[in-house]
C-alpha cells in the first residue's frame, strides 16, 4: 500500500514559499495569521496527496502543517493535522501511532472546548478501533449517530461522518442504508468540488452494489469513478477502480473482461512504481 514517491527538501522548501506567498491576507491589520493559513494549506495537500494513495509525502505535507499549527498554537488547526495524520499512519499499517495521533487529537480538542471537532475525533478512533477488531459494527454506528448530532459546520466533516456510516452499514449488510448514507457524503463533495473524495465515493458505491448482488450498478459505479479519476488524472484512484471492475467482472463470470481490466489496473501500477500492488493484481490474475 505504501507508495514510494519521495519529495526533496528544495521541492517542499519551494512549495512551503508559494503557500506563504498565497495566503489570504488577515481580516484585522493587527492581526497575523501567517502560520495558521500555510499550516491549512499544507494540511489540504496533505489530504489531497493521501488520497491519490501518495502516503509518503502526505506525512512529509502533514508533519510540517503540525509544526506549523503548533507554533500558531490553534488548537483546531492542530486537531484536524493529528486527525490527519492518524489516517494516513493507519493506511501505512502503522497502528499504533495513527492511533496515538488520534489520542492526541481528541485532547487537544477537548482542551480547545470545540464539541464539533471532538465528534469528528470519536468518529475516526471508533472507525479505527472497528477495523482493528476492538469494536463491533453496531457500536460504532451507534457513536457515529450520536456524534452527528454535533457536527454542524464543517461540511467535510459531515461528508465523512456519512462516509463512515456508510461503511459501517455495508459491514452490517444494510445496503440500501449504506447506499443512502455514501449518496449523502457524495452530494456535499459533488457540490464542493472535492473530486478524489466524489470518485471514492462512488467506489463505496460500487462495493455495496456488488455485496448486494447488483453487478451491474456495480460498474456503473465505478465507471463514474474513472471518469473522475481521469478528469483529475489521480492513478492510485484509477488503478484501484480497474481492480475493482475485474472483481465485479469475475464474480459475475465475465472472466475475459474481468482479465483486461486486472491488466489495466496493473499497467498503471507499474507506472506508477508500485510494484507491490502490481504483484497483488498478478496472484489475481493467476487465480483465474
Amino acid at each position: 500500500m505504501k507508495n514510494k514517491i519521495m519529495f526533496t527538501g528544495l521541492l517542499l522548501i519551494t512549495l512551503i514559499l508559494l503557500f506563504i506567498s498565497c495566503s489570504s491576507a488577515p481580516k484585522n491589520k493587527d492581526d497575523i495569521f501567517l502560520l495558521r493559513n500555510q499550516a491549512e494549506n499544507l494540511l489540504e495537500t496533505g489530504n489531497r496527496e493521501a488520497g491519490r494513495g501518495n502516503f509518503n509525502s502526505a506525512l512529509i505535507f502533514l508533519n510540517e502543517a503540525l509544526r506549523n499549527a503548533i507554533l500558531s498554537d490553534d488548537p483546531a488547526v492542530i486537531t484536524k493535522c493529528r486527525i490527519s495524520l492518524g489516517n494516513v499512519l493507519y493506511s501505512t499499517g502503522e497502528t499504533d501511532k495513527a492511533f496515538f495521533e488520534w489520542e492526541q487529537a481528541i485532547s487537544e480538542a477537548q482542551k480547545s472546548g470545540n464539541r464539533e471537532l471532538l465528534a469528528v475525533c470519536n468518529i475516526y478512533k471508533a472507525r479505527g478501533n472497528l477495523m482493528s477488531g476492538r469494536v463491533q459494527a453496531e457500536s460504532l454506528l451507534e457513536i457515529i449517530t450520536f456524534e452527528q448530532g454535533y457536527l454542524r459546520s464543517d461540511r467535510l466533516f459531515i461528508a465523512f461522518s456519512w462516509q463512515a456510516k456508510g461503511l459501517t452499514q455495508r459491514t452490517l449488510g444494510f445496503y440500501s442504508d449504506a447506499e443512502d448514507s455514501i449518496r449523502r457524503s457524495l452530494e456535499i463533495h459533488e457540490k464542493d468540488r472535492y473530486l478524489e473524495n466524489s470518485s471514492y465515493d462512488w467506489y463505496i458505491i460500487a462495493s455495496i452494489r456488488s455485496l448486494a448482488g447488483n453487478t451491474q450498478g456495480a460498474l456503473q459505479a465505478l465507471d463514474s469513478a474513472i471518469v473522475i479519476d481521469r478528469r483529475i488524472e489521480n492513478s492510485w484512484g484509477l488503478a484501484a477502480n480497474w481492480r475493482a471492475v475485474g472483481d465485479v467482472y469475475r464474480k459475475q463470470g465475465s472472466e475475459h473482461e474481468a482479465l483486461e481490466a486486472y491488466m489495466r489496473a496493473r499497467a498503471i501500477y507499474e507506472a506508477m512504481g508500485n510494484h507491490i500492488e502490481a504483484a497483488e493484481i498478478d496472484q489475481r490474475i493467476r487465480s483465474e
